[in-house]
């Protein structure tokens, strides 16, 4: 939370006003109290959760609220509660309003009832879109864009809801507005996570490193509700004040605000945390976050940031590092461990969760690809599960024969290596280099077999598989 930022044609969570270019100087309300209401319709509603990143407080019977203000607050915002439709701007989540210093009055928050039960819903994970240029952005717009439509089209009765799991866009502020259009396409309402991408180099120290991404999209770190899932969204990128420079951390204000937020959180609930760094191996801190949640027993982090795919259960929690949108950067169909470009589909049911990793423009069943190599006097099956976790259960067949369960090595995906590897390729972003991968499953036959199968049970039960000529 900075002193002072400029808010841009924001639409307030009321839906109703819209406040245009103007200045808010925090410090000029120090000794006053922030206050609002939330309600839907003419019911006034309690127990709401509203906070301005400092403090965090419910709503009594008459649905008020009333913050101690902090002079470094910037929004106010809600905790969007259970069985209400997320506030948005063509899909963009507006659950927050910006602090107006020097002005008293009122943040209310009017909320929509949802029509029907929303503890079973779905959501999708988009992480790192990161466009650069026009270019890239047509790729977004053309391809990652329908796809997303298509499924939520196909699953009509369904609730979606999205979250973009930071690197909005790479640098270049200016296709935010890009960005929001592929948002307004997808026709479902989404959360904004701060990339290291989106943040604003050489203008001071962390503390104003968000200031752009704040115009557009408002606080960093906050939380809404959904059935017994409590979201939240963490900016795990702290900007160091010098060129690019940036490392993986979860700032105090932020751990102490998470704290307080999840005692009004039943112990039972589905908790979803979303960043943008890879909490498990990439967060300095992170033992103090798992400290946080270590009472929770039924965690997920969705995380991007490393172009590649990869889930790991640290600490009790699940961690889901997603495939990007972009793959490798716009090069080409997969990101450097061989997954496709693509993005997380989740559904929720109560407090349990199923998830697949979906492959733009490609069927669902789509989990696997397959590859064989010939070696001197045998031939060798490399099988890239991209989504894979220790419960999944890989198995082969050659020429119809159950050859049983297939060897988990760590290594390059093969059209990962002949696409990136080398300094010449690819031509577009020659930087991109694969990656090495535990997702990976291995094999030797005989020249003679004529026909590979694989066949990938995941952790639920869902069967996929891949056959191919030898």
């Amino acid at each position: 939370m900075r002193r002072r930022i400029f808010i841009k044609n924001l639409l307030l969570a009321s839906g109703s006003v819209v406040i245009g270019s103007q200045s808010i100087f925090a410090a000029n309300l120090t000794g006053t109290r922030i206050k609002g209401r939330v309600t839907s319709g003419n019911k006034k509603l309690s127990d709401v959760i509203v906070s301005d990143g400092f403090s965090v407080v419910k709503t009594n019977s008459k649905g008020k609220y009333e913050l101690t203000f902090n002079k470094q607050a910037r929004f106010v915002f809600i905790s969007i509660p259970a069985g209400y439709a997320f506030p948005n701007e063509n899909g963009i989540a507006r659950h927050y309003h910006g602090i107006i210093g020097g002005i008293e009055r009122d943040y209310d928050f009017q909320l929509e009832k949802l029509a029907g039960d929303d503890s079973k819903h779905k959501f999708i994970v988009w992480a790192d879109p990161q466009v650069k240029n026009e270019e890239d952005v047509q790729l977004m717009l053309n391809h990652s864009v329908p796809d997303v439509r298509k499924l939520v089209r196909d699953d009509s009765e369904s609730l979606f809801h999205g979250i973009g799991a930071g690197d909005l866009v790479w640098d270049e502020h200016s296709l935010f507005k890009r960005y929001n259009e592929a948002v307004a396409g997808m026709g479902i309402p989404f959360f904004q996570v701060l990339g290291n991408h989106d943040m604003d180099y050489r203008k001071g120290g962390d503390e104003t490193s968000d200031n752009t991404f704040g115009s557009n999209y408002g606080p960093t770190y906050y939380s809404f509700n959904r059935g017994k899932a409590h979201y939240v969204v963490l900016d795990d990128v702290r900007y160091l004040g010098k060129d690019r420079d940036y490392d993986g951390y979860i700032t105090p204000q932020q751990l102490d605000w998470l704290k307080q937020d999840l005692s009004y959180v039943p112990k039972d609930n589905l908790i979803i945390i979303s960043v943008h760094i890879p909490v498990h191996n990439s967060v300095k801190n992170n033992s103090d976050l798992y400290a946080l949640l270590k009472s929770f027993s039924n965690v997920h982090i969705m995380s991007g940031h490393t172009h590649y795919n990869k889930n790991v259960i640290s600490n009790g929690v699940y961690e889901h590092n997603h495939g990007t949108v972009c793959g490798a950067w716009w090069t080409g169909p997969i990101c450097s461990d061989g997954a496709p470009n693509g993005y997380g589909v989740y559904e929720v049911n109560g407090t349990d969760m199923t998830w697949y990793y979906k492959a733009t423009g490609i069927e669902k069943n789509y989990q696997l690809s397959l590859e064989v190599e010939t070696l001197t006097n045998q031939k060798r099956l490399m099988a890239n599960v991209w989504n894979w976790d220790p419960d999944w259960k890989i198995e082969w067949w050659a020429d119809g024969k159950s050859m049983g369960p297939l060897e988990n090595v760590t290594g390059y995906d093969l059209q990962a290596v002949r696409l990136f590897r080398g300094d010449k390729l690819p031509v577009k972003r020659s930087f991109a280099e694969p990656s090495r991968t535990d997702h990976l499953f291995m094999a030797h036959f005989s020249p003679d077999v004529k026909t590979i199968k694989v066949v990938a049970v995941d952790r639920f039960g869902n069967k996929y598989e891949q056959q191919l000529s030898a």
